[in-house]
């Protein structure tokens, strides 16, 4: 069994929420399970709502296809040079202590 790493999700006052996330599952998954404010994934991860906007760490910055680059201009947040779907962006045992910035949410 792979060990679980924690996630970090930072609100824009600097408030921090750790999630455990398990290596296979997407960033989004983790924070729905855990109920992590302005992460909603309404699509499920099916690349159709923009709803899991994310600003990624250093390394996990470029979307992965055509399909996420045209969904993040769709965000309620203005996209930034670091913005990600996270149900795009598959957890890694490397991940461990990752901060993803939630852009907009208090």
């Amino acid at each position: 069994m792979t060990p679980a790493v924690t996630l970090i999700f930072r609100k824009t006052d600097g408030a921090e929420i750790a999630v455990s996330a398990v290596p296979g599952q997407s960033v989004m998954e983790a924070a729905v399970m855990s109920a992590v404010p302005g992460i909603e994934g309404e699509c499920g991860g099916c690349l159709s709502c923009a709803t899991c906007h994310v600003f990624a760490p250093e390394g996990l910055t470029s979307p992965t296809d055509d399909n996420e680059d045209a969904m993040l201009d769709a965000t309620e947040a203005p996209r930034g040079p670091n913005s990600r779907l996270s149900c795009q962006i598959v957890v890694g045992p490397e991940m461990d202590g990752q901060v993803f910035l939630i852009p907009g949410h208090t």
